[in-house]
């Protein structure tokens, strides 16, 4: 049986924040609103559609007495008998102490990817009584992206398991943004717009995020009726769940973007029209923001407060952001207060004990606007306490270091982390182990807790299980020791070679330090040039190694259902760094004019490695692109609305727009996806090269750009079928592989 952990019996007895009495008072207000019977019955409901009947072993109980008067969750474990005792201060901290014991007396694992659920028998005994409290009154989740990126798709079922892993994990304030069209549609409808008008207004499903925040409108719609009252019904599912396991939900407040259409109901209010957002023009983009002294925003704001709230009840926290990655037109500090204050007023009218949760990623984005006077002018156009602001992007770059905590306002330590929802082994482990604690030190910090905030989900898993723990920690981990104690915990078995791999791969693919701007430019997802970048962030050397290792546990984690992900998602990243080291080759072969050596390593790339990386993608379910255009395919209700959605999947991880307005950004490594997209450009390109030494005229770029461009758009509207069931074996497929390109491999890095 595993040893425990020294975290799991580490008590953890003050915030030790620096943060006014008075901010603390604007904030207790929100906690969970459910009584503790209520809560501990979800908590049952959990552990049984978790464990089955071994569920009836625990006994479980919500007692909001353990609470402290900082709000701070804990839970506490025992044995009784030979059953064990879970006490929480909420239902997220009884579910929390029960994934922990799960973890570090039973060597259990849950993750996105799979589970690793070998409970024994009897259960371990709690030698003492254990007490553990975060030093986190909120721990957030969600990025306003994620709903687009990640969660577009899904039914009940998936949802279910998705708020399951949320309380197992801690996370007690996530954003609860599905649904809310049904209710913009309502205020539309009230304010004299058409459906019609409505219809032009909405985007497509894929794209609601940022319809939401005003970057764009009307593309990949209209939404159907149907799918509003699907997303409706499944957000009031979603509300119930969340709040009776004691969370803490965010709804949607109004930004001030309006339709267009409201101009022709309103001819004399006062707007801006902001510019077009990224490589988008105005057919799509151009968002109008009604100015903040024009009475309409006020009459907006609180007709669709008082309607979602109607609807939905609430928890008195609301997140609106009105200039994601848009500039004002004026950095006149009293203009954008008075922005911020109107958001505020909007809000506080219907809900007086409203706090508006504000993404400071604006900040990061845009940092030659957003100077001192601007923040600060945004950020006090509410009072103090009033707006938490999400340090979005904290492990690369936090804002509250150079803002003096935000000046005053209270803020939520947050890893980002992924960008679009991509494929790719990537981790800060060194600023995730240590960020939250060195923010909570910060001089005058006015840090109220921890986040995860990615733009998409299901990619991994490690990454996201040690920042979930870190919010219930008051020092930085051993990493060394944590991640041979993972690597156990998601096989079910000790393996030194599984052990090996990730002490690897937390020195090379987790331990990247680049910029931003830098994350995730493989090759093997952009669109080809002789000018890519082919920088990486880490050790290929290890990646390679860890390869080697995972390749070597094989025969011995070959029924771990995790182990098969990983063995897939390794060899990828692998395989992916293969594609780079060709596509040098050839780019320097070209340039030397050598078209033997172009022929020969573009033929490897294109016919040999490319497909076997596509049938390596295609033997695991969750490499799958069949099952993401079906999951679409299956929230319509008509033929046409299928095959809109077919397209807005399709679309939203190749072109991103009608015309690549964002190519590639939400880049996935799918089955199917790299065969009959991924694959195709590169033959193109190779043609092209080729072409041009036979011909002796230089390669063009655009010329090229224009070709490929019609091989992009045919896979987005051929309406071809993917199969959702993985094929082949995977354990014979790595094999092959690692036989054929793990010598290549070592040539390449010389070691």
């Amino acid at each position: 049986m595993m040893r425990v952990a020294a975290l799991a019996v580490v008590f953890l007895t003050s915030l030790g924040l620096v943060v006014s009495g008075k901010v603390f008072q604007t904030l207790s207000h929100l906690k969970p609103q459910y009584r503790d019977a209520v809560q501990t019955a979800a908590v049952q409901d959990l552990l049984h559609r978790l464990i089955g009947d071994r569920a009836d072993e625990f006994l479980i109980y919500v007692n909001n007495s353990l609470t402290d008067s900082d709000g701070l969750d804990a839970y506490q474990l025992s044995s009784v008998g030979e059953k064990v005792a879970v006490v929480g201060s909420s239902g997220v901290a009884a579910a929390t102490g029960c994934y922990s014991y799960l973890k570090y007396y039973c060597g259990c694992h849950i993750s996105w990817s799979g589970v690793q659920l070998r409970v024994p028998s009897p259960l371990p005994l709690v030698a003492s009584p254990v007490t553990v409290r975060t030093p986190n009154r909120f721990r957030y989740y969600q990025n306003v992206c994620t709903s687009s990126y990640s969660f577009v798709w899904w039914d009940w079922a998936r949802w279910e398991k998705e708020i399951d892993w949320m309380a197992l994990n801690g996370i007690n304030m996530p954003l609860a943004f599905t649904g809310q069209e049904a209710i913009w549609q309502r205020v539309y409808l009230s304010l004299g717009l058409n459906q019609s008008e409505i219809n032009e207004f909405f985007t497509g499903p894929a794209f609601l995020a940022w319809g939401r925040m005003g970057n764009i409108h009307t593309w990949g719609g209209p939404l159907s009726s149907s799918w509003m009252l699907k997303q409706l019904s499944l957000q009031n599912k979603i509300l119930e769940r969340m709040r009776s396991l004691g969370m803490i939900t965010v709804l949607p407040g109004f930004s001030g973007h309006i339709p267009q259409s409201l101009l022709r109901v309103f001819p004399k209010i006062n707007v801006t029209r902001l510019g077009g957002w990224s490589n988008f023009n105005c057919t799509y983009s151009c968002s109008y923001l009604l100015h903040p002294e024009d009475p309409l925003f006020h009459t907006i704001g609180g007709l669709f407060m008082t309607e979602i709230i109607r609807e939905f009840g609430t928890d008195h926290i609301y997140s609106a952001d009105t200039f994601n990655e848009m500039c004002p037109t004026s950095s006149d500090p009293a203009y954008l207060s008075a922005i911020s204050s109107a958001i505020f007023k909007s809000m506080v009218d219907v809900d007086p004990g409203a706090i508006w949760l504000m993404q400071g990623w604006l900040f990061v984005n845009s940092p030659s606007f957003w100077k001192p006077a601007q923040i600060r002018a945004l950020l006090h156009g509410a009072p103090i306490g009033r707006i938490i602001v999400l340090d979005l992007f904290a492990e690369n770059m936090p804002v509250y270091q150079s803002t003096e905590s935000f000046y005053g306002q209270p803020f939520i330590w947050c890893m980002l982390h992924n960008f679009g929802g991509n494929h790719g082994l990537y981790g800060q482990v060194d600023s995730v182990n240590t960020g939250p604690f060195d923010a909570l030190a910060f001089n005058n910090s006015t840090m109220v807790g921890t986040g995860i905030t990615p733009e998409g989900i299901e990619q991994n898993d490690m990454i996201y299980e040690l920042m979930n723990e870190i919010a219930w920690l008051s020092n930085p981990l051993n990493l060394t020791e944590w991640i041979s104690s993972y690597s156990t915990r998601r096989y079910g078995l000790e393996n030194t070679n599984a052990q090996s791999a990730w002490q690897l791969l937390l020195e090379s693919v987790y331990n990247c330090t680049q910029s931003w701007k830098d994350h995730n430019h493989s090759p093997l997802v952009r669109r080809p040039s002789l000018r890519m970048n082919t920088d990486i962030c880490y050790n290929q050397t290890k990646l390679f190694e860890a390869w080697m290792f995972m390749y070597y546990a094989t025969p011995y984690l070959a029924d771990s259902s995790t182990f098969l992900y990983d063995l897939v998602d390794v060899t990828r990243e692998a395989l992916q760094q293969l594609v780079t080291e060709y596509y040098k080759e050839i780019r320097v072969a070209y340039l030397n004019e050598d078209l033997e050596k172009v022929m020969t390593a573009g033929g490897v790339l294109v016919y040999d490695l490319l497909p076997e990386l596509d049938n390596l993608l295609s033997s695991q379910p969750q490499f799958l692109l069949g099952r993401w255009l079906e999951a679409a395919r299956q929230m319509a209700v008509t033929e046409e609305e299928a095959s809109l959605y077919d397209m807005n999947s399709r679309n939203q991880i190749t072109l991103w727009g009608p015309t690549g307005n964002i190519l590639d950004y939400a880049n996935k490594q799918f089955g199917g996806l790299v065969q009959d997209y991924y694959k195709e450009r590169w033959s193109l390109f190779l043609w092209c090269l080729i072409e041009s030494l036979n011909m002796d005229i230089p390669f063009q770029q655009d010329l090229f750009n224009k070709a490929v461009f019609s091989v992009e758009n045919e896979f987005i509207y051929n309406g071809k079928k993917y199969s959702s069931t993985p094929t082949g074996n995977t354990i014979e497929i790595v094999k092959n592989i690692f036989i054929k390109y793990y010598p290549i491999a070592r040539k390449f890095t010389s070691y």
